[in-house]
């Protein structure tokens, strides 16, 4: 029986992870420290972080532009929509100017406005093809991964 709650006290905290990492703005850069904190790995952490942050990305290259389409005609949505297309254009430049490369940077640096949802609402918004846009990200987002994980283990060793 003992065993039994110790695997469901595991998964719930696997799952906490998963679910911080698929939400905007925390993405896989809160889900980490977060995971460590309730004593996981680094690496589990990461591994953990990482699947879930890659959740939402094929949601958002397919479906945001029919959404925003639709949230454009409605009054109380219209200025959200413009602000979150007039960010991610901020970023259009260097996406158009470096391609997939400029994508997997977005994506990988770990600085506010950067991420998964960025990276994916920005390349759906450049109508960058599937193919091209899914890799960049998940490349980008496993090089965030292995810089957060690090920076974090050393941090969670410094401290315990």
């Amino acid at each position: 029986m003992e065993s039994i709650l110790n695997f469901i006290d595991l998964l719930s905290i696997e799952l906490t992870v998963i679910l911080t990492a698929a939400l905007p703005v925390v993405e896989l850069r809160g889900a980490i420290p977060v995971g460590i904190s309730l004593g996981l790995s680094p690496l589990h952490a990461a591994v953990l972080g990482f699947l879930g942050s890659m959740i939402p990305v094929p949601l958002i290259l397919f479906a945001i532009r029919p959404i925003f389409g639709y949230l454009r005609q409605t009054g109380p949505f219209r200025k959200l929509v413009g602000r979150l297309t007039d960010n991610s254009s901020k970023n259009r430049a260097k996406i158009q100017r470096y391609g997939v490369w400029g994508l997997i940077l977005l994506v990988a640096i770990p600085l506010p406005g950067t991420g998964v949802w960025s990276g994916s609402l920005a390349a759906a918004l450049l109508d960058m093809r599937f193919k091209m846009a899914f890799p960049a990200i998940l490349v980008g987002n496993l090089i965030a991964g292995i810089l957060i994980m690090t920076v974090s283990g050393e941090l969670f060793k410094l401290v315990y």
